[in-house]
């Protein structure tokens, strides 16, 4: 049994991999922003926290409260992610700019820096960061930003692996496509038309990839680790077989 903080964990994916780890006998502390959020992961049976990934202050209490419930913290996840309206960089209010390099890039290192520092005072234990569109090079026109942050997030994963203190170790999660608010979020109805048959190929609900990754966060937990759900071979197999496999990932089960 492992003991592991996930932020971002009240809602999506990150919820989904918490309650499939729990699942799994695993002690699972998650953080959000909004209380009810919070409360509602709570009833359903994951220990949260309310937390801002961008105050490093608030991470380190959330990295407290794991530690003293649990001993000790195994795997750390940064999962707290946001996107943004579809529009060109350069016409993106500052606002949401700032907000979206906030959560996506400086929450990432905030939770690196409190779980990095953690594991080396307790004698190891992983952290994952999270890719999403950007990190593997591709560019996506009115996701500039977003991009900007997880290709950001990659480079700074690789980093740290080479200078992490002997016992930790850091790696890279990679979801896919998966059907939560931040997939759709910004689209028009003609843009969600015109992606409609890709997203249909590639996106899965999140009660599909979590036990996926939840089975690997701790088995694969290695220095410089990558896991991906959406392998390019898997890609090309569902492109190729997409005549004769009806998929509905934004139809519920």
């Amino acid at each position: 049994m492992s003991s592991i903080v996930i932020t971002g964990g009240t809602r999506g994916l990150g919820l989904g991999l918490a309650r499939a780890l729990v699942e799994r006998g695993h002690q699972v502390m998650v953080c959000g922003t909004d209380p009810g959020r919070v409360r509602a992961a709570e009833v359903a049976g994951v220990s949260a926290r309310v937390a801002d990934v961008t105050d490093r202050g608030q991470l380190q209490e959330l990295w407290d409260s794991a530690a003293g419930a649990y001993g000790r913290v195994d795997v750390w996840i940064n999962n707290a992610g946001v996107s943004h309206a579809r529009e060109p960089a350069w016409r993106l209010p500052a606002d949401q700019a700032r907000h979206v390099l906030d959560v996506n890039l400086a929450g990432v290192l905030n939770g690196c820096a409190v779980a990095i520092g953690g594991m080396a005072a307790q004698g190891g234990g992983h952290v994952w960061n999270l890719e999403g569109l950007g990190t593997d090079g591709r560019v996506v026109p009115g996701l500039g930003v977003y991009g900007a942050t997880k290709r950001a997030v990659g480079y700074l994963t690789g980093a740290l692996a080479k200078e992490v203190p002997g016992g930790v170790s850091v790696g890279l999660l990679s979801p896919g496509m998966v059907v939560t608010d931040l997939l759709t979020h910004g689209y028009s109805q003609e843009e969600r038309r015109r992606s409609a048959r890709v997203l249909s190929i590639l996106a899965d609900r999140v009660e599909t990839v979590a036990p996926w990754l939840a089975d690997r966060v701790v088995s694969r937990a290695r220095n410089g680790a990558r896991v991906r759900w959406l392998t390019p071979g898997k890609i090309a197999w569902r492109f190729a077989t997409a005549r004769f496999v009806r998929r509905a990932p934004f139809t519920a089960p």
